[in-house]
């Protein structure tokens, strides 16, 4: 087994140097020091001393998050769920907004490493970037080398505890709903490409779809930024290329809702002349009117379950994996075509 004199010396550094970038030192070292390091811990396979992790571990009192967009109503619901149990632990929980950047998520890594904070939970979706998800799990493995633990919300490449909900078949069953109201001219309102939450709930639209004959044709599809205007835009694009259809599926609430306020400044009638249906069952789904028809996720239980599993100290963390069901919800934005 390599020891830290060993990492040091491959790296070209001091045993102490090497100790501070390993356990996530606040002492500032360069970036080409760390990567040096780093490289050498892969290198060598390099794992701290157990008794030193739980020494560590003891000290730890903080859990970083990070999330896309707090902001966000799905954010908001898993944050109350990760708060409410890391307040149960006595926990300080820090959050950091990425805002969809993955080269900022890589650098908050790093920040809440250096902070050694107690485990790292990633709130937000995966995506479909090799060089990005490489590097994340690089500094991944080296943070729970160190002692962190790690836990994701979602569908990522990191190989370790997850919550991952079933956005597949809440897909499938949104577009289920609407293939058996009769419609067939649906239009789309995804979410950013690069995510694999997007692709997911697509999959299972698609499903539904090829289970009745049909297709979602790409012209049908519009992808937005997972929040209010880009969906009301969104809508708009869809319904100026193609005035016939009969419904709209938005692959999140705040999407839908936008989509609801565009129709209804156009003078279009909800369900009446067009269906629409969202994902997520945020809070406000019920409240808007017409009441969304929704695909329901427990948001607030994904946080918490995510923060329970990295903070459960029984045993080593591993591929835990917890699946979480969707369900849909019906209200009254959609409803049977009409002639």
């Amino acid at each position: 087994m390599a020891t830290l004199a060993e990492v040091a010396k491959r790296a070209g550094v001091s045993p102490a140097t090497a100790s501070r970038i390993i356990n996530g030192s606040p002492k500032p070292v360069t970036d080409a020091l760390r990567e040096r390091v780093l490289a050498a811990v892969e290198e060598l396979q390099y794992v701290p001393n157990a008794h030193a992790q739980s020494l560590a571990r003891a000290n730890r009192s903080a859990i970083g998050v990070i999330v896309h967009d707090v902001s966000d109503p799905y954010f908001a619901e898993i944050t109350r769920g990760l708060q409410r149990v890391a307040t149960e632990h006595g926990r300080l929980v820090i959050i950091c907004n990425s805002y969809r950047d993955p080269a900022r998520e890589l650098e908050y890594v790093e920040l809440l490493r250096a902070h050694q904070v107690a485990a790292l939970v990633l709130a937000g979706s995966g995506y479909h970037d090799e060089d990005f998800t490489r590097a994340l799990v690089g500094k991944l493995q080296v943070y729970e080398k160190g002692g962190g633990r790690v836990a994701v919300i979602g569908r990522h490449q990191h190989a370790g505890d997850a919550v991952v909900p079933d956005n597949e078949m809440g897909g499938y069953l949104l577009g289920s709903e609407l293939y058996a109201l009769g419609h067939r001219r649906i239009g789309v309102i995804a979410g950013p490409k690069l995510l694999t939450t997007t692709t997911d709930r697509l999959s299972g639209l698609r499903r539904a779809a090829r289970e009745r004959g049909h297709e979602l044709p790409a012209a049908r599809i519009a992808y937005a930024d997972f929040d209010r205007d880009s969906g009301a835009e969104a809508a708009a694009a869809l319904l100026d290329a193609e005035p016939g259809l009969t419904a709209i599926a938005a692959l999140n609430d705040s999407m839908a809702i936008g989509a609801l306020a565009l129709l209804r400044a156009r003078g279009i009638d909800v369900p009446g002349r067009v269906s629409v249906a969202g994902f997520d069952d945020m809070p406000v789904a019920r409240d808007v009117t017409p009441a969304l028809t929704t695909v329901r996720l427990p948001l607030a239980e994904m946080g918490a379950r995510a923060m329970t599993l990295a903070l459960d100290g029984a045993g080593e963390p591993g591929n835990r994996i917890e699946e979480v069901g969707a369900e849909l919800i019906r209200r009254d934005s959609a409803g049977p075509v009409r002639p």
